[in-house]
């Protein structure tokens, strides 16, 4: 059996504009908390921050969230 997860690239996102996490956390209107959960795979978005945090990196939603297959064990 197959569990998916979902991968992101917000972290390198962030650090290539030179922003932090705090400051990513204003514009998204959400708390530190939640970027650091984010970026470490802990937290999965909701629908409307995922397209806000598209429309902020200027990208594609799928070019930032990515589905990958993990074997459970």
């Amino acid at each position: 059996m197959t569990e998916h997860s979902i991968r992101n690239r917000i972290r390198d996102l962030r650090s290539n504009l030179g922003v932090t996490q705090a400051e990513l956390a204003a514009t998204l209107q959400v708390s530190r908390q939640t970027v650091i959960s984010l970026e470490q795979g802990r937290y999965l978005p909701s629908l409307p921050l995922a397209f806000r945090i598209a429309a902020y990196f200027g990208k594609p939603i799928e070019s930032i969230f990515e589905l990958a297959d993990e074997e459970a064990g």
